[in-house]
C-alpha cells in the first residue's frame, strides 16, 4: 500500500504489522520523500521516525506490537503479605478486609499492609468471596418515633432469625436480644418453639445478668405482640409492669430494627450454613458466634471497637416487682403453648 498519485491509504483497513513492513519497504526504495511517504501511510513523521529506527536496529521483528506492561511493579503486594491475608481469610471466612487489614496490623505491627480494596482483590483472586444474592429492595425510613439508640440499654432489639432444618431434621428457631447502642450480642438462643413460655425464661436470664432497659423493639408477630387490644402479648404485658416500654416496628418494615437485622445477616452466614447436626451443636456454634461477636469483631460502626468494649450494664436493676409475675398461661389464646429448648 504506497504512495500512488497521492492518496492515502490509512493502516487500519489491513493488519497494522502488514502495513508496517510495507511502510519500510517503500522507504528503502527511496522513491518518495520521508513526509510523503508518511502522508501515504497517514501516519506522523514521529512515528514513521519511530519504525525505521526499530526496523534499522532489531530487524523486521521489531515491528510487532510491543506490550504495554510494565517492567517493574512498585505497588504490587509481596507475596508473603499476599498469603498472610488469605491465611487470616481462611480463620474468619465471613470478614471483610477492614475487619481482617485490623487483624493483620495487630499481629504484624509494623508490617506494610495493602489497601482495603486490593486486600478484596487478592481474596477474589483466590476464590475466598461469596457472590452476594440479588438484594432486596428497601422501603423509605420509618418516621414513627422510636427512643433513640442514645445510649447503653436505651433500647433493646429482639427477634427470630428465619428458622432452618438442622441435620436431626427438626427446625430451630433462633431468638436474639442485642442492645442497640452497641450492638452487644446479649442472648442468642437456638429453640425448638417460639412461644411465651419459651422465651420469657431466656430474657428473664438477659435482665437479671445486664439490667433492665428503658425499652424493647420487636416485630409484630408472636410472642412479641398478638391480637389482643393494642397488640400486647402476655410478654409485653410482663415487659410494662417491669418498666419496659414495648416498641414494634411497622410490619414489612424490618430496617426499623436494621442493626438488629444486619448481625443476622452474618450470624445465619457463619451458623447455619452448613447447619450442626442437632440442637444441642447448633446451640455450641450460637455461643461461640456470640463470644466472638462480641469480644472480637470489630465493628465498622463502633470505631473498629468489639461490642464488648462499648457496652455497659443497665443501671436499672431487677426491679422489687418479681419477674415472672406475668408468666404466661399453658395455653394458645396469644399465640403461645408449652415447648422446649
Amino acid at each position: 500500500m504506497h504512495a500512488q498519485g497521492g492518496t492515502r491509504m490509512p493502516w487500519r483497513e489491513t493488519c497494522p504489522v502488514d502495513e508496517r513492513l510495507k511502510f519500510i519497504a517503500a522507504y528503502l526504495r527511496g522513491e518518495i520523500s520521508l513526509s510523503r511517504l508518511c502522508a501515504a501511510f497517514s501516519v506522523s513523521r514521529k512515528t514513521g521516525y519511530k519504525w525505521i529506527e526499530r526496523y534499522t536496529t532489531d530487524g523486521a521483528g521489531a515491528l510487532l506490537d510491543r506490550t504495554r506492561r510494565p517492567h517493574s511493579h512498585p505497588t504490587a503486594v509481596p507475596e508473603e503479605v499476599a498469603e498472610l491475608v488469605v491465611g487470616a481469610r481462611r480463620c474468619h471466612p465471613f470478614w471483610g478486609p477492614k475487619k481482617l487489614l485490623l487483624t493483620l496490623a495487630a499481629k504484624y505491627p509494623g508490617l506494610d499492609l495493602p489497601a482495603g480494596s486490593t486486600v478484596a482483590r487478592i481474596l477474589s483472586r483466590r476464590g475466598l468471596v461469596m457472590p452476594r444474592g440479588p438484594g432486596r429492595r428497601r422501603a423509605p425510613p420509618y418516621s414513627r418515633p422510636f427512643l433513640g439508640y442514645d445510649r447503653p440499654n436505651a433500647v433493646w432489639c429482639a427477634d427470630f432469625k428465619g428458622h432452618f432444618r438442622m441435620g436431626s431434621g427438626r427446625y430451630v428457631h433462633t431468638l436474639t436480644i442485642s442492645d442497640g447502642f452497641s450492638r452487644f450480642l446479649l442472648r442468642c438462643e437456638g429453640l425448638l418453639r417460639t412461644t411465651a413460655r419459651v422465651v420469657q425464661p431466656i430474657f428473664e436470664s438477659a435482665f437479671r445478668e445486664y439490667g433492665l432497659p428503658d425499652a424493647i423493639r420487636t416485630d409484630n408477630g408472636p410472642p412479641f405482640a398478638s391480637c389482643a387490644p393494642a397488640g400486647l402479648s402476655h410478654l409485653a404485658i410482663w415487659w410494662i409492669k417491669l418498666g419496659i416500654r414495648p416498641e414494634r416496628i411497622q410490619p414489612g418494615r424490618p430496617q426499623q430494627n436494621g442493626r438488629h437485622e444486619r448481625m443476622h445477616r452474618t450470624l445465619k452466614a457463619e451458623t447455619a450454613r452448613p447447619p450442626r447436626s442437632n440442637l444441642k451443636e447448633q446451640q455450641r456454634a450460637f455461643d461461640a458466634f456470640r463470644k466472638e461477636y462480641n469480644t472480637d469483631r470489630p465493628h465498622e460502626a463502633l470505631g473498629q471497637r468489639p461490642p464488648a468494649t462499648v457496652y455497659i450494664s443497665s443501671a436499672s436493676p431487677t426491679r422489687t416487682l418479681s419477674l415472672r409475675s406475668s408468666t404466661p398461661p399453658n395455653s394458645r389464646s396469644d399465640g403461645s403453648a408449652t415447648g422446649e429448648r
